[in-house]
């Protein structure tokens, strides 16, 4: 029997084989999880996830080696930028995954008495009692969200890139509520994110339904084909547009679409955080730049006003609110909504420079957020992590390494010089500039200086305050957070002094296929 003739899809297994690889390692971890010993659990399952993610980057390097095309019924478009986000989100995944081996495999009172502080007793006593409790389950959750997030960027139609939506978020639904200390605002923050991620992807489903009305089709290439064709404007395509864009909006914690992100970066396990503002913010702008580039760059004059003040919105609101928080977790969301805006400048030029431009600022992001989020597990009080602000006085003389590197992190966040931030913001702003956009930068960048203030608050916090005398200790960290640390800094000053060989890559990847 021909199975060609039946219409049966013809799929290109090589360029699934990264999005398969990561799905297989979950199922292995749902195994191991099952029927593995409890002793030695933790150990299978960070290698399990570790060897899956290995895998799925090799995969993505040789399927880079082949020109771009789409497979499973033009379901699914494997092209340069869907290459370059995968690996980026590969990568990443594996930093935050050797967190959560720290995080979530040793017990934080034990931690905690071997920096050699005085822990009390009662305390001590609380949190070895349960030593025992490892919750492995992270991993599999963990490296089922990574496919979904894979699957975002390289989704060819609004239907697949609903189900990868839901495929990412479903898992960190549940990794939000897991924290073992602080369980009610752990949960709480679960909650939340729940019902809003339910809520944005009703508006998503809703929005294709209307362009799907519009175009009779759910591919982007057919609803690009009528975008131009149409004599007019049309209200189910506008309809259609700003729904799904409140889908993708919320995923990369756009204003006024961020209300969640404050509660669920404190709220979950920092490794926890760390992963999802890194790798969800890579994943879900893949998403939105696949959706604006292919399916709706026809119509751009139509929505890019509202893009604009969005933009605006989402640089001015994130720095001017994170300068009022007094909780480092907090601090470090509203700052994450302030970056997306700063991407959204790149977004919004329209052309290769831009998207290239999104593309670089997304990796060095990534690998900061990374490692700041990692240094803030790493500062515990006897009752757990210490995120208070006032917690943070005095620690560049109590730990200066610990403090010097974290230093590094807040400057890139900040965007100064030979650091990773400064070359990605020049990059996008130079792109707006460019191509019309020279009201968003000086936006962006009048909230660049004001982020700076915040940022340069806890730096003199930590070099120039004396400690409350609450007892706040830096734990001595396991070799997979100190790795995670490490090339999180290194790749931190080697983006922003050397910043060329991964600008080129991206400009070469800068090119969606129709």
């Amino acid at each position: 029997m021909n199975v060609a003739a039946l219409g049966a899809p013809s799929i290109s297994y090589h360029l699934l084989a990264p999005v398969l690889v990561v799905f297989a390692a979950a199922v292995v971890g749902v195994l191991v999880e099952a029927f593995a010993p409890r002793r030695g659990r933790r150990g299978l399952q960070v290698g399990v996830a570790l060897a899956g993610l290995l895998a799925a980057f090799v995969s993505v390097v040789l399927a880079a080696q082949r020109s771009g095309a789409s497979t499973a019924a033009r379901a699914v478009v494997v092209d340069g930028p869907t290459l370059f986000l995968q690996g980026t989100i590969l990568v990443l995944a594996a930093l935050g995954v050797m967190t959560m081996a720290e995080r979530f495999g040793a017990s934080e009172g034990d931690a905690f008495a071997a920096s050699g502080a005085s822990v009390p007793g009662s305390a001590y006593e609380a949190a070895t009692a349960r030593a025992g409790w490892v919750q492995t389950e992270v991993f599999p959750l963990t490296m089922l969200s990574v496919g979904g997030m894979l699957l975002f960027p390289a989704a060819g139609d609004l239907l697949t890139m609903f189900v990868a939506l839901e495929v990412l978020s479903l898992p960190l639904y549940l990794l939000s509520g897991l924290a073992r200390r602080r369980r009610l605002l752990s949960q709480e923050a679960a909650l939340k994110y729940f019902l809003l991620g339910s809520f944005s992807s009703a508006f998503f489903l809703f929005g294709a339904a209307m362009l799907f009305g519009f175009s009779g089709s759910l591919y982007f290439g057919d609803i690009a084909g009528a975008v131009t064709a149409r004599s007019g404007q049309d209200a189910l395509l506008l309809l259609g547009v700003g729904l799904v864009f409140v889908g993708l909006l919320f995923k990369i914690g756009a204003v006024p679409f961020h209300a969640w992100t404050p509660d669920v970066y404190q709220g979950a396990p920092t490794p926890v955080t760390g992963f999802m503002a890194a790798c969800t913010k890579v994943a879900a702008f893949g998403a939105l730049l696949r959706f604006l580039y292919v399916a709706v760059a026809g119509a751009r004059w139509d929505f890019e006003p509202v893009l604009w003040a969005v933009a605006i919105l989402t640089m001015v609101l994130g720095s001017v609110l994170a300068l009022t928080q007094t909780d480092i977790k907090r601090l470090l969301a509203y700052s994450s909504i302030a970056h997306a805006g700063f991407v959204l400048t790149g977004v919004l030029a329209f052309d290769r420079s831009g998207l290239s431009a999104a593309l670089f600022y997304l990796v060095a992001y990534g690998f900061t957020t990374i490692g700041a989020f990692a240094i803030v597990t790493l500062v515990r009080d006897s009752a757990g992590e210490a995120t208070h602000l006032s917690q943070w006085a005095g620690l560049g003389r109590r730990s200066p390494v610990v403090a010097g590197v974290f230093t590094l992190f807040l400057l890139a966040f900040a965007g100064i010089p030979l650091t990773s931030g400064f070359t990605g913001k020049y990059a996008v702003f130079s792109a707006a500039i460019a191509h019309g956009g020279t009201w968003l930068a000086v936006v962006g960048v009048l909230s660049s200086a004001v982020a700076a203030f915040f940022y340069v608050r806890v730096i003199v916090l930590m070099y120039f305050s004396d400690p409350d005398g609450d007892l706040v200790a830096v734990v001595s960290p396991s070799a997979f957070t100190i790795a995670a640390i490490g090339v999180g800094a290194l790749m931190t000053v080697l983006l922003g002094v050397l910043p060329s060989p991964l600008l080129d890559l991206a400009g070469r990847s800068a090119l969606f296929l129709p």
